[in-house]
C-alpha cells in the first residue's frame, strides 16, 4: 500500500482519540517545581586556574508529588542558559557535558528538601564567570523555580595586581574599556519579553542573546547603560549593576555564535511608558548598532503628566507582566515520498521569494509565478529553477520577500491523492524541504506565526458560536505553545508539531474558508491557559456521558486541574473519545447557553487562568 494510503487508514482510525486532543508525552510536566534552600558560597564560588571544587545545593519540594532520582521521570540538575549548553567548568565526573548529576536522594517528597553535589574544574583561564543551571524531570519537564546561577571568580593565588603581565593577559575587566566603538559586529537575536508591565520599583530579571556577526571571537561580552543620566539607562539601574556596567560575562564565543546574557532592572518610579535601552559590549568595548531595547508600562508609582494607555494584561501576582515575542511555529506539513514523486514544486503568486539553505546562503531569487523543484535523493539535496538540476548541501528553504504570502506545493493536491474535498496545497511564509536520518525520511516544513499558524487549524466549524470557536482556539494555542516551549516532541524531524496527528491544519486554504475562526483568533491573541503560572496542557475530546474523567481515570498521575467535573448538558449520552479535560458537545452547549470562553475553560480546566503571553 502507498505510503500515502498508509498514512489515511492510520488517521482514520485515531481520528476519535487524536485530533479531539489526546495529550502529548508527559503531559504533566508543567506542575514540577521547586524552590532553592542552600547554595554552596551562597552563590559566589573562589578558584585557582585548574582547581576541582566540591558544590551542594539543596531544593524544597514544592510539586504535588514525589520526586525520585531513578526511573521513570528521575530528578537531575543540567546546565541552562542556554539549555544544554556544554560547561568549561565539567570536571569529566559529570553524567554528560551538559548533564550534570542525579539528585542525592532516592525519594524526596513534597516539602521535603532533596540534595545536589557535584564538582566544577576550574579552566586555566582567570576571570569572573557566571554558571547557570537548572533542575529538570528527565524526559518530562524543566522545573518552575529550579534555576539558579554561581558566579565563579578564578583567580590564581600567585596574581599580583601591580602585574602589567597578568593585567593585560589573564585579568577579566569588568568595565568596558573603550567608549568608542568596536571593531566587533553583533545583532540582537532574541530578548526574553518585547514588552513588560510592572509596578514601580519591581526589579525585573531579563535575558537577550546577540550573535557573534564578525569574523573575530569574543573573550568578554555583557551590556552596558549607554549614558546614566538619561532616563532610558539611568532610572532603570538595578543594585546588581556596577557604574554603567549591566553585566559582564566572559566566556568564548566565536564567529556565527549567539551569546546569551541575563541581567536585571528596576522598573521606575513614574508611572506610564518607559523604555530601559541598554548597548552591547563584545572584549570590553561598544558595539555599534547592537541594543537591547523593550518598552516598560509602570503602575503603582507617581502620577505620569499624561494618563498611559492601558492594556489587557493581567498582573501576575508579582506586579510584573512580562510579554514574550510571539512564537514562530514549525508544522510538519507533508511527508514527501511517492504522493508528490518524491519532490515538491514550489511557487508563490503573491510574492517574490528566495530559495536559500539552512546556513542562510542565497541560491536562487525568483519572481512571483516562477517555480522551483526541489528533493532529497537520498545522497544530497536537489533543486531545479529552470537552469538543470543543481546540488545543495544542507535543507532548501523558500522565504517569501513579502512576510507571510501565501505559498503552493503546486504538485500536491489533496483531492487527488487523499479524497479530500479541498487541494489545500497553500502555506503563509516559509516552506522548507528538511530530511531527518533517524526515521529516514523527507519533510515539508512550514514556517510561520503562531497566530496565522491557529487560522489554518480544522478543528471546528466556521458556523460554531464565537464563544465555542474562542474556547477550542485557546485550547489550540496553549497546545501549540507547549510544544513550541518544550520543543522535544518532533526535535529529531526539525519541526513542532505535524498537521494531523497532533492538531489538524490545512493551511492558508481553511483560513480562507473559516472567517469566523479568524475572528476567534484575533479576539483571543496571545492567550493561553495556565495553572499557577506554568502553561497547563489542554486536552479536549468529542462527547461524555455526563462527566469528565480525571487524569488519573485515563491516563494515572495527579494534575490538579484535570479532574472529573460534571457536564449537565451531556446527560445520557454516550461518551466518544478519552474524557479527559474538556468535552466538545459540553462546551458547545455551554457557549449556546451564553456563558464566555474563559468560563467554559474554567469550567473544564479547574483552577486555572486564561493568561496573555504576547501581543
Amino acid at each position: 500500500m502507498p505510503s500515502f494510503l498508509r498514512r489515511m487508514v492510520v488517521a482514520l482510525v485515531v481520528f476519535g482519540f487524536v485530533i479531539l486532543g489526546y495529550p502529548p508525552q508527559n503531559a504533566h510536566a508543567a506542575i514540577y517545581s521547586a524552590v532553592q534552600i542552600t547554595n554552596s558560597g551562597s552563590g559566589t564560588i573562589m578558584m585557582a586556574p585548574g582547581e576541582v571544587k566540591t558544590i551542594t545545593t539543596t531544593f524544597q519540594n514544592t510539586s504535588d508529588f514525589t520526586w525520585k532520582n531513578d526511573g521513570a521521570g528521575y530528578v537531575s540538575l543540567y546546565t541552562y542558559g542556554p539549555k544544554y549548553r556544554t560547561s568549561v567548568f565539567d570536571p569529566g565526573t559529570w553524567l554528560s557535558p551538559s548533564q550534570v548529576k542525579r539528585m542525592t536522594e532516592s525519594s524526596v517528597v513534597k516539602g521535603k528538601i532533596g540534595t545536589l553535589t557535584f564538582q566544577l574544574k576550574a579552566p586555566s583561564t582567570t576571570g569572573t564567570y557566571t554558571e547557570t543551571f537548572k533542575l529538570a524531570s528527565e524526559l518530562y519537564s524543566w522545573f518552575d523555580g529550579g534555576e539558579f546561577s554561581l558566579k565563579i571568580v578564578v583567580k590564581s593565588s600567585s596574581a599580583s595586581a601591580s602585574s602589567k603581565s597578568t593585567t593585560s593577559t589573564t585579568s577579566v575587566s569588568t568595565t568596558p574599556t573603550s567608549t568608542t566603538a568596536s571593531s566587533a559586529s553583533a545583532a540582537l537575536t532574541m530578548v526574553s519579553a518585547n514588552k513588560v508591565k510592572a509596578v514601580a520599583g519591581k526589579a525585573i530579571t531579563l535575558s537577550a542573546g546577540f550573535k557573534n556577526t564578525g569574523k573575530t571571537s569574543w573573550k568578554t561580552y555583557g551590556l552596558r547603560a549607554p549614558d546614566m543620566n538619561i532616563a532610558s539607562a539611568g532610572s532603570f539601574k538595578h543594585a546588581s549593576w556596577k557604574s554603567d556596567v549591566v553585566t559582564d560575562v566572559t566566556s568564548t564565543i566565536k564567529a556565527g555564535e549567539t551569546a546569551y546574557v541575563t541581567f536585571a532592572i528596576t522598573a521606575p518610579k513614574t508611572n506610564g511608558s518607559h523604555t530601559v535601552k541598554l548597548q552591547f559590549t563584545a572584549n570590553g568595548e561598544l558595539v555599534d548598532d547592537a541594543f537591547v531595547s523593550i518598552p516598560v508600562e509602570v503602575t503603582g508609582g507617581a502620577a505620569e503628566a499624561i494618563t498611559a494607555p492601558k492594556d489587557e494584561t493581567v498582573d501576575d501576582g508579582e506586579g510584573t507582566v512580562a510579554y514574550i515575542t510571539e512564537p514562530t511555529m514549525r508544522v510538519g506539513v507533508l511527508i514527501v515520498d511517492e504522493e508528490t514523486d518524491d519532490e515538491v514544486v514550489i511557487t508563490s503568486a503573491e510574492s517574490d521569494f528566495d530559495v536559500k539553505d539552512l546556513e542562510g546562503n542565497l541560491l536562487a531569487e525568483m519572481k512571483a509565478g516562477q517555480s522551483v523543484t526541489a528533493a532529497w535523493n537520498g545522497k544530497t539535496y536537489t533543486f531545479d529553477r529552470g537552469k538543470g538540476v543543481e546540488k545543495v548541501s544542507s535543507g532548501i528553504r523558500f522565504l517569501p520577500k513579502t512576510v507571510n504570502a501565501v505559498m503552493t506545493v503546486t504538485n500536491f493536491d489533496r483531492k487527488v491523492t487523499r479524497g479530500s474535498s479541498f487541494t489545500d496545497n497553500t502555506f503563509r511564509n516559509i516552506l522548507e524541504l528538511r530530511y531527518n536520518t533517524p526515521n529516514d525520511r523527507t519533510w515539508l516544513i512550514n514556517e510561520l506565526s503562531m497566530e496565522y499558524y491557529l487560522r489554518g487549524l480544522a478543528e471546528t466549524s466556521n458556523i460554531s458560536p464565537a464563544e465555542f470557536q474562542k474556547t477550542l482556539i485557546t485550547a489550540a494555542r496553549t497546545y501549540g505553545f507547549y510544544h513550541w516551549t518544550r520543543a522535544t516532541k518532533h526535535k529529531s524531524e526539525y519541526f513542532h508539531v505535524d498537521a494531523w496527528l497532533d492538531q489538524v491544519y490545512k493551511g492558508y486554504g481553511q483560513e480562507q474558508r473559516t472567517p469566523n475562526l479568524t475572528a476567534a483568533v484575533e479576539a483571543t491573541r496571545g492567550r493561553i491557559v495556565t495553572y499557577q503560572g506554568a502553561t497547563a496542557i489542554t486536552p479536549y475530546f468529542s462527547r461524555s456521558d455526563g462527566r469528565t474523567r480525571s487524569w488519573d481515570e485515563v491516563w494515572h498521575g495527579t494534575v490538579p486541574w484535570a479532574v472529573s467535573v460534571s457536564v449537565p448538558c451531556d446527560e445520557g449520552k454516550t461518551l466518544w473519545g478519552h474524557g479527559v479535560g474538556m468535552s466538545a458537545s459540553g462546551a458547545l452547549c455551554m457557549a449556546n447557553q451564553g456563558q464566555m470562553y474563559n468560563e467554559i475553560l474554567k469550567h473544564f480546566y479547574t483552577g486555572i487562568e486564561v493568561e496573555k503571553k504576547w501581543e
